[in-house]
């Protein structure tokens, strides 16, 4: 007990911390976007990618040291409360809130889709599917994060040595002449699909969910996300080149790595990377779901949620409360998308120009309260990036604009005095 309160058990380790940040990021976005970013901009999305990784290094910096120094399971919300006051720490966490619904039952989807490319299964099954992936994600959650973290570990490791082995055996289906012209659309096509491949990149932000759980956040948090960094713009870049390199996309984005290695490995391989599909992005979503529910259960400390989503379970000291919120919203919005048939790229532009803003907002508090030159550095030119990528999210960004300007008009006395500290 702290303060009267319970506290989260202390159990991650940074190889584990490793797993789990890889898991959040490397899920959909390895298996869709790289043929969608190509359709879009041709060779040019290799740029893209090259850009969207290097975004990434001054943010990981900035939420590395937030998250070591002041470890708290609001995550972003914590770091916009403690830097700009009660306000700025509710929308923030209502941001990643509207944006979670949406998210992961895209990720699960995603999925899905892949293994009923295997079976021959129709939409209704794609989308039950994605509804045990998400109950399974919750139901694994519920008993710690000691069996998580293990977990994702072997899945991630698995995962890893699969994707590499089928990037370098289609090496040979690689062409010179598939990349040229190298910016056939122009280099606007490829800065606008900028906005659309952050989704492959969402999820750095969750182990700072986690972070009261680590043994030693100071020493843990960096080597994890540094290496989480390596890993997962290593294998983007290789998944990204043997797609362009081989023109495969050309063929169908949603299942042009299925296309590759079947023309080369004929179909029990291609069934296998269609296994391999449902799985990766069930690291994500087991992901997500250990971070949302660490957020539902600091924000409901803070006083923004009723009182019983900050209780822990009585043995797994787990945010249950929250865990059982997620499986009635994440199943209501699956039935919604079955019901509408709705199209992927809205379910993943929606949370992805809703994340640019939340992270815009927590880079900027990561400058203002980070006492260290680098730091301010970094979170001021992340604050900058993030808002740039945002502003070209089109038509997606008005949802999360509405959502901002719902929450300051409503809770206009919070943005006008400065609020506790997280």
């Amino acid at each position: 007990m702290e303060n009267g309160r319970e506290k989260l058990k202390r159990e991650i380790t940074w190889l584990q911390g490793t797993a789990m940040t890889i898991g959040a990021v490397i899920g959909a976005g390895i298996l869709a976007l790289p043929a969608v970013a190509a359709e879009a901009a041709g060779p040019a999305s290799l740029a893209a990618w090259g850009l969207m990784g290097l975004f990434t290094l001054p943010m990981l910096a900035a939420i590395a040291q937030m998250s070591s120094r002041f470890p708290n399971s609001g995550g972003i919300a914590a770091y916009a409360q403690q830097a700009f006051g009660s306000g700025m720490g509710r929308l923030t966490g209502f941001l990643i809130f509207t944006a979670m619904p949406v998210g992961m039952p895209a990720t699960a989807l995603i999925g899905a889709h892949y293994l009923c490319g295997v079976f021959g299964w129709g939409a209704g099954a794609a989308h039950a599917a994605a509804g045990v992936m998400i109950l399974f994600a919750i139901a694994l959650n519920m008993r710690g994060i000691e069996i998580s973290g293990r977990t994702q570990l072997a899945v991630v490791g698995a995962i890893l040595a699969v994707l590499m082995f089928a990037v370098v055996s289609s090496l040979g289906s690689v062409r010179a002449e598939n990349f040229v012209p190298f910016a056939p659309d122009g280099w606007g096509a490829a800065a606008h699909i900028m906005s659309l491949l952050f989704f492959a990149f969402l999820g750095w932000e969750m182990i700072g969910h986690l972070a009261e759980e680590f043994r030693d956040p100071r020493r843990d948090l960096p080597l994890s996300l540094g290496a989480a960094f390596a890993a997962v713009n290593a294998v983007y870049l290789a998944v990204a080149f043997v797609i362009v390199g081989s023109g495969v996309y050309r063929s169908g984005a949603n299942a042009a790595m299925i296309t590759l290695i079947r023309a080369r490995w004929g179909e029990g391989a291609a069934a296998a990377v269609g296994m391999l599909g449902f799985v990766i992005c069930y690291c994500p979503v087991h992901t997500y779901t250990a971070g949302f529910s660490r957020l539902f259960y600091a924000q409901a400390r803070e006083g923004y949620f009723p009182a019983r989503f900050g209780e822990l379970h009585p043995v797994y000291k787990t945010p249950y409360r929250a865990l059982r919120f997620f499986v009635p919203v994440n199943l209501s919005l699956l039935f919604v998308s079955w019901a509408l048939a709705l199209d992927l790229k809205p379910l993943m532009g929606l949370p992805s120009a809703t994340f640019l803003l939340v992270y815009t907002i927590g880079m900027f508090a990561a400058a203002r309260v980070l006492d260290t030159k680098s730091g301010k550095i970094c979170g001021l030119l992340s604050g900058a990036l993030s808002f740039s990528v945002f502003a070209c999210s089109g038509r997606y960004m008005l949802f999360p604009l509405a959502v901002a300007l719902f929450f300051v008009v409503r809770y206009r006395r919070e943005f006008v005095r400065r609020g506790g500290s997280a």
